[in-house]
């Protein structure tokens, strides 16, 4: 991955998991590769100039051997996006009704009254 581009984020878990993604989601091969002609690379300006010192993140480790090829795998990680994305909406509005339901019924108690 290319770690000056903009795009580029970097997260370490408390188990040491060191997580490396493209925030556009343009990287199938992440945390390994960005693609060679990727149209949305832009250099990243806070830190151009800057030294980094003893903290930088841990370089990324060799990537796994894969016979299965690449336009597969975008094809696998885009079924997955829509299952989520099929889903997600029933989720959310769960999720509100329940808070809904949960602030509705604190509202009924007046504190001035005894």
């Amino acid at each position: 991955m290319r770690e000056e581009c903009k795009h580029f984020q970097s997260r370490t878990y408390a188990s040491g998991e060191v997580a490396r993604f493209c925030v556009l989601g343009n990287a199938p091969d992440q945390p390994w590769s960005c693609p060679a002609d990727c149209t949305t690379y832009e250099r990243r300006f806070a830190d151009v100039g800057w030294s980094h010192g003893s903290l930088v993140d841990r370089p990324v480790e060799t990537a796994p051997e894969s016979n299965v090829p690449l336009e597969d795998r975008r094809e696998l990680l885009e079924a997955a996006s829509e299952i989520v994305n099929a889903v997600a909406p029933d989720l959310i509005d769960e999720r509100r009704r329940e808070v809904d339901d949960a602030t509705s019924k604190s509202r009924g108690w007046k504190f001035w009254r005894r």
